[in-house]
């Protein structure tokens, strides 16, 4: 018999993606521990019109008022606020009845209405990578001074987290991130320089979206996850590695200082990682998942990352020593790139060529604010942009 606890009200950023939906789904499957109060989503109104429907927030945030009308039409009898445009998303991740935010929005638009929510004093489980990627430093110095917990939703992090929990900090000797590989794990310097979008998109053991997707291929989503766990869990890069695990069986790792590792193990579904960080400290009954069987999972392989074929891994941690605002440009320089990749604008050896071109030509600001980060993301954004026309040029002279 479950223990009688008051609904956590909780608001999501990105409700129409795919952490939105298994969040949403969770809330359904446990409606007496867990309420949506407040939605943010972008255009995909169908899909948010169900949720609204199911759900009932009082406040919903869409991307402009033609979205608004939209939803409106589809969804006639709902009372609660819609408000629409950039300021929509800020107001979702305030709502004065949220106790949780979810951080699911992808890329760096997640930032503003992330730190807003920090400030506001709510607990922020992060799905958006790019927020501590971005703006680790001021995030995490916001957290503390409002005594806000940052609960890692990525399946990597949230092992860290789970097996930190009872043990002394000051006794970690490292951190250990484990990687699928993606599905060019095996692809030589030939191989990668013909990859198309079709063959990035097959990630091997995630269902993803694409953006998230590609990062995976090219390592990057790794780095930066490096970053975000040198402020997740306030260590220097040489404390943090990666590793190459392709079943997906190992989450992550922590090693302590007697030699000790812990290791976080589940069969690959988000649905867990959500789950422990909305109920966090507690844990759900996710009795409805199957247990991992390792006599049937087999051999568990692991393997260092060949850093000549994926360079990503090399420009995360660049970023991440030079500090400042490099970490913003690196990612907003690989936001622009995969986006060009996926309108076959480029090649997909030329993302990494990208990205580094853009931060060789940029001088990081340290301990820059909220304002200077963002000038330095849409800077990184601009240049990028000129890179990428560039090399399409090049390549389009060299084959004619």
């Amino acid at each position: 018999m479950r223990d009688a606890l008051p609904r956590r009200p909780i608001a999501i950023l990105g409700s129409t993606g795919s952490v939105g939906v298994s969040t949403l789904a969770l809330i359904e499957r446990f409606p007496e521990r867990f309420q949506a109060v407040a939605l943010a989503a972008g255009r995909n109104v169908a899909r948010l019109a169900e949720q609204v429907t199911w759900h009932a927030p009082e406040v919903v945030s869409v991307a402009d008022e033609r979205a608004a009308r939209e939803l409106h039409e589809r969804v006639p009898e709902f009372t609660g606020r819609v408000v629409a445009g950039p300021d929509g998303a800020r107001e979702v991740a305030t709502c004065a009845r949220a106790e949780v935010v979810i951080s699911a929005l992808v890329g760096a638009l997640g930032l503003a209405p992330t730190l807003a929510a920090v400030r506001a004093g709510k607990h922020v489980a992060l799905a958006n990578k790019e927020v501590l990627v971005v703006a680790g430093e001021l995030v995490t110095e916001v957290a503390r001074a409002h005594g806000v917990a940052l609960l890692p939703v990525d399946s990597e992090h949230n092992a860290i987290f789970q097996a930190l929990q009872g043990h002394n900090r000051a006794e970690v000797r490292r951190v250990v991130l484990t990687a699928s590989g993606g599905p060019f794990l095996h692809h030589d310097e030939a191989a990668l320089a013909g990859v198309t979008v079709a063959d990035a998109l097959r990630h091997p053991t995630w269902k993803m979206g694409p953006k998230i997707t590609i990062d995976s291929s090219t390592l990057m989503n790794k780095g930066l996850e490096v970053i975000e766990a040198r402020w997740l869990f306030d260590l220097p890069p040489e404390q943090i590695d990666i590793v190459i695990h392709p079943q997906s069986i190992v989450h992550s790792m922590v090693e302590y200082v007697d030699g000790s590792v812990i290791a976080q193990m589940a069969i690959p579904d988000m649905t867990i990682p959500i789950g422990y960080a909305l109920a966090h400290p507690a844990r759900l009954p996710l009795d409805y998942l199957p247990s991992l069987d390792l006599a049937a999972a087999g051999t568990l392989t692991f393997q260092r990352p060949d850093r000549r074929r994926f360079p990503c891994l090399d420009l995360a941690y660049r970023a991440l020593r030079a500090a400042g605002t490099m970490p913003a440009v690196l990612n907003a320089a690989n936001e622009v790139a995969v986006e060009r990749f996926l309108a076959e604008d480029i090649a997909y050896r030329d993302i990494p060529a990208v990205i580094a071109a853009v931060m060789d030509a940029h001088e990081p600001v340290p301990g820059a604010d909220l304002e200077t980060l963002l000038a330095a993301d849409r800077w990184a954004r601009a240049e990028a942009g000129v890179r990428a026309a560039d090399g399409s040029t090049r390549r389009a002279a060299t084959a004619s």
